[in-house]
């Protein structure tokens, strides 16, 4: 059966938290203190299916005349009445019990309003006014009602409840009965001023953007700013192909994968096991038939590495025999005899001499009538770099030949310990890269995190959990 398309909120953010937006038909809490700004939510969402997507709602208030709402609203620039006038909106003020009374009534007024305008979206303010009808056993038979009600008519809704930190541990029972809690606070921040947040707790039928996301009112209405997001490249996102990692849960952090043409660093600590994530991003380039240029780490042997890419189903050596996969060796190390011409080797090249032999080399290859539409990957051993030929000569070089190589359309992958080159190194590092991969152990698990990428998403920490198959690793 085909997913129902989500219903668009129309607030700036809430739909990327959301994946997509609201489940349709889904009935969501929408809990917070005095000043946290439900009303406006609540309306921006109406608001957005009346003039957007042909889907008209009610605002049922039981404290604010209409009036006063026509007129809160208009500093965003919508006209309330207007919307009415054209049957995609109704405010209605009614007490509780009638409200209660009118929904259960066959036919009633709520029903005769929804038929008549055909509705698709409502928003109550506020539920907790029900608990000042009855005790608590009719509170909840009134509630439970409501939402059938709700759910009757496949009308995708938000409950306003009045929320407070000084509730206590225990949970209200509506939270319970509902698909969704989006809960709106209030925080401090740097003595002085006050932040607002907004928190997806819970909603079925969909995946959330975990954590506390910062949300502002501006001209036109709300609009959030989901957490760990940052400035997006835009000349990379306009990049159309992306590489995949082998490991489809880190490219669903990437958004589908490493942009072609871009310089991604792995930086892990000493405790990561790292060899896993790197052999599954290389195997893959091999897998899709892209040639490839590898800077050799000291304890790491050619032999050795093809042994590893072989778990992998990908046979490095023959890459090499084939001339489509060449290997930068600093050290003095044997190989087989039909392999030494895929080596370049720079073991006896003083740092001046570094780059023109390197260029004098690779040039060739890159420029290759054979091989020059194929997509080129370089994956580089930084740690290599800085024990062979300083910190120095890294920061002088290192930006100067990822920018040569970038402009070639050559992906770019770096590994380095952030840890083990000092603040000042990182930062520069950092700010070459367009993306940053960082993988760490702590205590009993190692994590991963997309700290720099360029959709300018930083995702959350994830733990990698091993699997018996290919690719060996989970993201969770």
């Amino acid at each position: 059966m085909q997913k129902k398309k989500a219903v668009h909120t129309g607030i700036p953010g809430l739909d990327d938290i959301l994946y997509g937006g609201v489940p349709p038909g889904a009935v969501v809490i929408l809990e917070g203190e005095p000043g946290t700004g439900k009303t406006t939510f609540g309306m921006q969402f109406l608001v957005e299916g009346a003039i957007k997507h042909d889907e008209p709602g009610i605002y049922i208030t039981f404290e604010e005349l209409p009036e006063q709402i026509y007129d809160d609203m208009t500093s965003f620039g919508w006209d309330l009445r207007d919307l009415e006038r054209q049957n995609k909106l109704r405010v209605i003020c009614m007490e509780p019990d009638i409200l209660l009374e009118q929904m259960l009534q066959p036919h009633g007024l709520f029903e005769q309003i929804v038929r008549e305008i055909g509705c698709k979206r409502v928003v109550i303010d506020s539920i907790s006014l029900f608990r000042m009808v009855g005790d608590e056993e009719h509170v909840r038979t009134n509630v439970y009602s409501i939402r059938n009600i709700m759910r009757k008519h496949s009308l995708t809704s938000f409950f306003i409840r009045e929320y407070s930190e000084f509730e206590g541990m225990s949970m209200p029972f509506e939270n319970y009965i509902c698909d969704g809690i989006v809960r709106l606070s209030l925080k401090p921040l740097m003595d002085k001023y006050r932040k607002r947040t907004i928190e997806v707790l819970k909603m079925r039928g969909t995946r959330i953007l975990e954590g506390e996301h910062t949300y502002k009112f501006i001209h036109n209405g709300v609009y959030i700013v989901p957490s760990l997001s940052m400035a997006e490249d835009k000349m990379l996102i306009r990049e159309a192909e992306v590489l995949s990692t082998g490991i489809d849960s880190l490219d669903d952090l990437l958004a589908g994968g490493i942009p072609r043409g871009s310089v991604f660093m792995i930086d892990t600590n000493s405790k990561a096991n790292y060899r896993y994530l790197l052999s599954s991003i290389y195997s893959q380039r091999i897998k899709d038939d892209d040639c490839t240029v590898t800077m050799m780490s000291g304890n790491t042997s050619l032999d050795t590495f093809a042994d590893t890419i072989e778990l992998f189903g990908v046979s490095l050596r023959e890459a090499a025999r084939k001339g489509k996969a060449f290997f930068i060796e600093h050290y003095r190390r044997a190989v087989e005899s039909d392999l030494e011409k895929a080596i370049v080797r720079v073991d006896k090249v003083t740092n001046e001499e570094y780059a023109q032999v390197l260029n004098e080399r690779l040039n060739p290859i890159f420029e290759c009538e054979d091989l020059c539409d194929k997509r080129w990957f370089v994956y580089y051993d930084l740690n290599t770099i800085i024990s062979e030929r300083g910190k120095d000569f890294l920061l002088r070089y290192f930006a100067e030949e990822m920018s040569m190589w970038r402009s070639l359309g050559i992906t770019i992958v770096v590994h380095c310990n952030f840890a083990e080159i000092g603040t000042e190194t990182a930062s520069f590092l950092e700010r070459t890269c367009n993306g940053v991969i960082r993988t760490w152990v702590d205590g009993n698990y190692q994590y991963l995190q997309v700290t720099k990428s360029p959709s300018g998403r930083v995702s959350a920490p994830h733990i990698i959990a091993n699997v018996a198959e290919k690719p060996f690793v989970q993201l969770i």
